[in-house]
């Protein structure tokens, strides 16, 4: 047998992937004062020393709980390439740790610098998304849509904030073909910097409406604090506008003074992506609808009114980046909803299955609403019951006793058989419901694990979902804990 020999067709062909950035790149990114040697590459971007990837570069960030400083030694042991820290914190980093960056001020603006130079040096299309609800699922709908075209980068999780969107962009590969960020906002004037760090092509707003209202005098305040995604609009940029909202005016007028193309989606007539037909099941949604003057049929494989509203927008970004729509919708039938906002499990009881829906990640009064629906939507089995487990509804001001208390008719509307609240917020909606509906309530969620575990019987569905503050992802995992799951398909 003859052996292979360099260059020759038998010969294997060894394919070294380019790293996300090499030391030098990421060090004229950064500036600073370089102490040991420059890595050659850097393969990702980190905050965190628990998760740190080898050849990950660390970033000492300051956070609300954490210096990041006290875990530079961390990081590096166990495998950082390089680690960004404060020349004021220098002194606190051990003797022989490194190599390390050394940045005048504070690490976030290092980090921000680099995330500007990974937008500058992307060729790729960069799409923004923002809004009261659907901002994750909707990123997530992108990156699996534009997925079927090219290569795509996406926020992790919900990075959407000061430090998340900064982290996000300063991970983005060169090459990639796609960006998509998601931007997000507790007070007027945040979103402004990040869509400018950002500078996306395509900017959308899934829908305004009452969130943050202990930060804000009105939903118009919010609309406007939303309509800042607009400013950081690359020239000849689109926006993308829910033409069913009660905002659209204001925010479509916002957009045409930053330059931007105007793009309706909802069910609005003249919409340019409008739906035709839906048919809403249990697990999923059958959709017709015209997109840019294009007539597509598609189904959505997770169930819910809000996923065909914003499945518009995915599809109208979809074909405005230059993807392939019609693979996009292939796509769209594989479609899983994040962890905490409704994906659904399958829990296994003694006495047969019962179905979890986990909308536990948070909650204002338009997401609360949708859950609802969706959780009225939902068929149980045999003698099974739909089950709401609900806690606060948080940072909604003077107004959240009203707030909370017109979610009864939403509970009787959705045939929904008894409500559990969690929260001194939710009593109010506890105290408004019918009798036969009204079922535990406690001040804290923890305290409805037992009789929640204990009540439950086969063919439930029972959806938990509340303000990240209000603490109903522990409930979620101790279902899971007692019961185990597997994830429902369709």
């Amino acid at each position: 047998m003859r052996a292979a020999i360099a260059g020759s067709p038998e010969a294997p062909v060894s394919v070294v992937e380019p790293p996300l950035w090499t030391g030098e790149a990421f060090v004229a990114a950064i500036g600073g004062r370089l102490e040991g040697d420059v890595p050659a590459r850097i393969e990702g971007i980190s905050i965190d020393s628990r998760s740190i990837g080898s050849g990950e570069a660390f970033f000492a960030i300051l956070g609300d709980r954490f210096d990041g400083h006290a875990f530079v030694a961390d990081a590096l042991a166990g495998g950082a390439a390089i680690a960004v820290v404060s020349a004021a914190k220098r002194h606190e980093i051990p003797d022989g740790v490194g190599p390390l960056l050394v940045v005048d001020g504070d690490v976030l603006p290092a980090l921000e610098r680099l995330a500007a130079a990974a937008r500058a040096r992307s060729t790729g299309r960069i799409i923004a998304v923002t809004g009261s609800v659907g901002k994750t699922s909707t990123k997530e709908a992108l990156r699996r849509t534009l997925g079927e075209s090219g290569s795509v980068h996406a926020s992790s999780a919900s990075f959407n904030n000061h430090w998340g969107v900064p982290l996000s962009l300063a991970r983005l590969p060169e090459t990639d073909d796609f960006g998509v960020f998601e931007i997000g906002m507790n007070h007027a004037g945040e979103i402004t910097p990040l869509t400018k760090l950002v500078r996306p092509h395509i900017a959308i707003i899934t829908t305004v409406d009452r969130v943050h209202l202990e930060h804000f005098d009105s939903v118009k305040a919010i609309a406007e604090a939303k309509a800042e995604i607009f400013s950081g609009l690359e020239p000849g940029g689109i926006a993308i506008i829910n033409a069913d909202n009660a905002h659209f005016r204001r925010l479509a007028q916002v957009a045409g003074e930053a330059g931007a193309r105007i793009v309706s989606f909802g069910a609005s007539e003249g919409s340019d992506a409008r739906v035709v037909k839906s048919s809403l099941g249990d697990s999923f949604s059958a959709v017709t609808a015209e997109i840019l003057g294009e007539t597509m049929t598609y189904k959505i494989g997770a169930p819910g009114a809000h996923l065909v509203d914003n499945s518009l927008a995915v599809l109208a970004a979809v074909k405005l980046a230059g993807a392939d729509i019609g693979l996009a919708c292939l796509s769209l039938q594989d479609l899983e909803q994040p962890k905490g906002r409704g994906r659904r499990h399958r829990l296994r009881l003694p006495t047969g299955e019962a179905t979890l829906i986990d909308e536990s990640y948070n909650a204002n009064p338009a997401s609360m609403r949708a859950a609802l629906r969706l959780l009225g939507l939902s068929v149980p089995t045999g003698t099974g019951r739909r089950i709401a487990v609900l806690g606060d509804m948080l940072e909604l001001g003077e107004e959240s006793p009203r707030l909370h208390r017109r979610l009864a008719p939403v509970v009787r509307e959705n045939a929904i058989d008894l409500v559990h609240t969690a929260g001194r917020h939710m009593s109010a909606l506890h105290n408004a419901l019918p009798e036969g509906m009204r079922g535990l309530h406690e001040e804290a969620a923890a305290r409805l694990r037992k009789p929640l575990l204990a009540g439950l019987r086969a063919g439930d569905v029972v959806m938990i979902k509340g303000s990240f503050g209000s603490r109903m992802a522990p409930l979620v995992e101790a279902l899971i804990e007692a019961y185990g799951t597997e994830p429902e398909t369709h």
